[in-house]
């Protein structure tokens, strides 16, 4: 006979948060949304990856390129780069988000004296770099002769065939740097000198890295950035559990920080022999995610398997149809519940905090807030920044609004069978996700920014000055249909809708 659960499965929309007592020292702007990232032992080391806001971009091709890891990194999460798409590109898109902004940046457009104002151009074009390196063998390590910026150099004044030897910067009018600086010292030569890139090199003059003046002025405009020890962008990047031996290490090598299984379904085989052969090969020094699962007992697999955080959430999506197609799933709401106190026994039997992630089933930004309260360390979301400037979908204008397109990865737009994969043929065979449009909503920043005022502003209303003291204080009431419509605005005549 089945097993059969006494309770039913539920959504944020069913629940509400009770306020509790607030100090007066419990405001938005001292409230901490620092969460960690991947397992721990809890109490008696610091998690080696934190982000400074709950939020995660999915692993999705309507969501998370290269725009949308350098966007969201700026505001303290992680975009995890898409799987569905070639090893090559996908390790190159991880690459440029890892060269976006740092302190010290490996020089990667590179010229020789003999080269000419078109080649300048063409790897302008290519890399989106001005300024540029001159060295004697055209490499990033080679012996440095000089420079090549934008103001080098009019296009429409001079002929392409100019060599660079012509117009370059010349060593002995640079300012240099050596070998060894630190970044602090750096940029006070950049700024005592009025310069836009300082170059670093070693004691026979050969090119090491840039120190650029727009790194200190992003760095300064964004203090929540979250950046690896080099001052590089973090990221994140998925993977599958078909080519992860190819995979993995390319990823690895461009530099992402942070890896994870993209999948549908989390509870199987496929998982465990994918997290196996990355702890075989790389042990505890690659992070991996692993998902998905609706229960403790799908948690507690995964755990055990060496994942390293869990995601939660079947058929929840606002472009997924699983629950439709083959009637697989849970609420959201419950299998976070669910999930999160296996998650806090584990932690009690074991010593190691394994976070979790709520993945899918946010419709308001207030379901954040619960998901919080419910015990997520942090909430994966697609259809929220699918609607953003940096996805990289197209913005389109329909019946007097803009929108941009959204689809899933089991639509037959994303034909990604590797995330649907049950050791079938290499194809769907049917539709999981659907094909669709998002209203527009401009810019990721201020997008986020609103956001985080309105979870901030709960957690205070709830007492609570971090997210651990959200999960301990937090009160939730189950809500009935009735005081759903309550909630919103009623028997009043809406002046905006008045006016259409």
């Amino acid at each position: 006979m089945a097993f059969y659960y006494s309770e039913p499965s539920r959504t944020f929309s069913e629940y509400l948060l009770v306020p509790g007592y607030s100090s007066a020292d419990c405001i938005p702007a001292n409230v901490s949304l620092k969460t960690p990232v991947v397992k721990y032992r809890k109490g008696q080391e610091e998690c080696p990856l934190t982000m400074n806001i709950p939020m995660v971009s999915a692993v999705m091709q309507a969501v998370s390129g290269e725009k949308m890891g350098v966007a969201l990194a700026k505001e303290g999460g992680i975009a995890f780069i898409y799987v569905n798409q070639p090893i090559d590109e996908q390790a190159e898109m991880v690459r440029r988000v890892k060269a976006a902004k740092a302190g010290f940046v490996v020089s990667d457009s590179n010229l020789c004296a003999d080269d000419t104002l078109a080649d300048v151009l063409e790897k302008k074009e290519e890399s989106g770099h001005s300024t540029m390196a001159v060295t004697d063998d055209g490499t990033g390590t080679g012996k440095l002769l000089g420079i090549v910026t934008s103001r080098d150099y009019r296009v429409t004044r001079m002929d392409p065939s100019t060599k660079v030897s012509e117009f370059m910067t010349p060593l002995e009018k640079l300012i240099t740097a050596p070998e060894g600086i630190t970044l602090k010292e750096a940029n006070n030569i950049i700024w005592d000198n009025k310069l836009n890139s300082l170059p670093i090199v070693d004691e026979n003059g050969h090119m090491v890295a840039f120190v650029f003046r727009k790194d200190y002025d992003l760095h300064k405009s964004n203090p929540m950035s979250l950046m690896d020890s080099q001052k590089r962008y973090v990221v994140g990047a998925g993977i599958n559990t078909r080519d992860y031996a190819e995979r993995v290490p390319a990823l690895v090598e461009a530099g992402a920080d942070v890896l994870v299984i993209d999948s549908s379904e989390g509870y199987t085989e496929w998982q465990a022999i994918t997290l196996k052969w990355i702890r075989d090969h790389y042990g505890d020094s690659v992070k991996v995610g692993a998902g998905n699962v609706v229960d403790g007992e799908g948690f507690r697999f995964l755990a055990d398997a060496g994942a390293d955080f869990v995601k939660i959430g079947i058929g929840g999506g606002s472009i997924c149809i699983t629950r439709e197609t083959k009637g697989i799933g849970r609420g959201q709401a419950t299998a976070v519940i669910d999930v999160a106190a296996e998650r806090d026994k584990y932690f009690q039997e074991t010593g190691v905090y394994v976070p979790i992630c709520s993945d899918g089933g946010i419709v308001q930004d207030y379901h954040m807030t619960l998901a919080l309260a419910m015990g997520s360390d942090f909430c994966m979301l697609g259809r929220y920044f699918s609607r953003f400037d940096e996805s990289p979908t197209n913005k389109i204008f329909i019946n007097g609004s803009y929108v941009k397109e959204y689809w899933g990865e089991g639509s037959a737009r994303a034909k990604n069978w590797q995330r649907y994969d049950m050791g079938g043929k290499k194809k769907l065979s049917f539709v999981e996700g659907v094909d669709s449009y998002v209203p527009y909503a401009g810019a990721l920043a201020d997008g986020v920014e609103a956001t985080l005022s309105k979870i901030r502003s709960g957690m205070c209303n709830c007492g609570a000055m971090n997210l651990e003291e959200l999960r301990d204080k937090a009160k939730i009431t189950l809500v009935s249909s009735v005081s759903i419509v309550e909630g919103g605005a009623h028997d009043v005549i809406l002046k905006d809708k008045q006016a259409e």
